[in-house]
């Protein structure tokens, strides 16, 4: 199994969290997302995913290989190749739950800073940098809060976002939070989404899957 990965973002850190999480082996093939205009819009690279993003993860399969895009969509897939550790609950409302969790961070919040949005933003719209991370902070600030809101008057999160185990949600949400203390962003009115991140930051899977600890990760 290969996984194709820039070390900082957001959607290639999910799924390393996932892979640890279930203990699946792979090898990372890093893609750097900056460098030579960006690996991932190379002729090369768009014939593995003609989108032009990361992750992609490539298994072995019957009569060739198959070639996975899209984390959320790679993270149900694990699920289902290997159930055991569980990244879902068994009960059809709680997993609704969780998997809402993780969307509201993979389709609202991630999207409005990804680095081609605010590349677009640069290079297109021409505003400059102090322009581009109050746009950065605005949404990510305003996503998180409303996520806090909905954790802290759910009865199900417990160390994490659901219960003691950690699921899909927090695969979501701890890169989320990574960045948005890259950029600077005020988390201070969030302790409850604070405090799973901290748990989540003792979990071997977790520290294994940082941005730090990747192969192709920089000063």
């Amino acid at each position: 199994m290969k996984l194709y990965s820039y070390f900082r973002s957001s959607a290639s850190y999910r799924v390393r969290i996932a892979l640890n999480l279930k203990g699946m082996s792979y090898d990372t093939v890093p893609v750097h997302l900056l460098k030579h205009g960006g690996e991932q819009l190379s002729q090369m690279y768009r014939t593995l995913n003609s989108d032009g993003l990361v992750p992609t993860l490539v298994e072995d399969a019957a009569g060739g290989q198959a070639v996975l895009t899209q984390s959320l969509a790679i993270l149900e897939y694990l699920e289902e190749i290997q159930p055991a550790p569980a990244l879902l609950p068994p009960d059809a409302l709680d997993r609704v739950f969780v998997r809402s969790i993780g969307l509201s961070i993979a389709c609202d919040i991630h999207p409005l800073n990804n680095l081609r949005v605010l590349r677009y933003l640069v290079h297109e719209l021409k505003i400059d940098e102090n322009a581009k991370n109050a746009w950065y902070r605005h949404w990510c600030e305003s996503g998180l809060a409303a996520l806090e809101v909905t954790l802290a008057r759910d009865g199900r999160p417990g160390k994490f976002c659901f219960g003691d185990t950690p699921t899909l949600a927090d695969c979501c949400l701890v890169p989320q939070i990574f960045n948005a203390q890259r950029l600077k962003c005020d988390l201070s009115a969030m302790p409850t989404v604070m405090g799973i991140y901290q748990n989540c930051q003792e979990l071997d899977a977790f520290i294994k899957a940082a941005p730090q600890n990747q192969p192709d990760a920089e000063a």
